[in-house]
């Protein structure tokens, strides 16, 4: 089966699924096409899915990540002993855990097609991320505290784990509270790798962007709180700094230098 046939089946699916969706038509061009199932996919509450259309989807989203590329941790030069920085998509990067700005709802980006890192986490993992968050809130009763982490598996990633970890809110000042919080992110989702047995870590710029933590200083604080913790855990774990943006990628390799 070809990629446009794996696609027009799951977009048929996912419009039958919802009577509301019966009169929006199947678009014609690829990217029309590629736009409107991340929509849905976004939208979609955290429900079960049919077999064949999880096997459907897996098939399409393996070969999309190969038309993406995959990057490697063997790719990457380290800028110190087990650090490294690294501009690109994170989606994308092989390493055994990358870290997922979430909500407080924990429950990935509900916004068709947004642009944060969460949206496209959830994205390209598949429709299964969703609803293991989903099942891990429904134990807990409660939304996830800020400064705190969850681990899931990563399903159609090409990392092994997503570690979700909700950042502080900037409304204002920053606080020492938030500083703290943001500390606090990055510390616990080190912890919990450690104690999944893991050995490599890709952090996003956590709180940076729809959150509104200022770019300089929420580097300055990842560096700092990475590196306290890579000196008291030696040869723990490697740790890659992923900017996406250009105005992150400088910040982030000015204060590595």
């Amino acid at each position: 089966m070809t990629q446009d046939e794996r696609l027009n089946f799951l977009l048929r699916d996912l419009l039958a699924e919802r009577k509301e969706y019966e009169d929006i038509p199947v678009p014609d061009s690829l990217s029309e096409k590629r736009r409107l199932l991340r929509s849905l996919m976004n939208v979609r509450p955290p429900v079960p899915a049919r077999e064949d259309f999880l096997r459907m989807q897996d098939a399409y989203l393996v070969e999309r990540l190969a038309e993406r590329g995959v990057t490697r941790l063997k790719d990457l030069t380290p800028v110190r002993p087990g650090l490294y920085l690294w501009q690109g998509d994170i989606t994308t990067l092989a390493v055994d855990a990358i870290v997922n700005a979430a909500n407080s709802q924990m429950l990935g980006c509900f916004v068709p097609c947004h642009g944060c890192i969460d949206n496209a986490i959830h994205t390209y993992a598949g429709v299964q991320l969703r609803l293991e968050c989903a099942r891990l809130m429904d134990g807990q009763k409660e939304e996830e505290p800020t400064g705190s982490a969850k681990i899931t598996k990563a399903y159609n990633l090409p990392c092994r784990y997503v570690l979700h970890t909700v950042g502080p809110i900037i409304c204002g000042a920053v606080t020492q509270t938030d500083r703290e919080l943001l500390a606090s992110c990055y510390r616990t989702c080190l912890v919990l790798a450690a104690k999944t047995g893991l050995g490599s870590v890709a952090f996003c710029c956590i709180s940076t962007g729809e959150f509104h933590f200022p770019n300089e200083l929420a580097a300055e604080i990842a560096i700092q709180t990475v590196g306290e913790w890579q000196r008291q855990n030696p040869d723990k774990i490697k740790v890659i700094f992923n900017a996406f943006k250009d105005s992150d990628y400088a910040i982030y390799k000015r204060l590595l230098r």
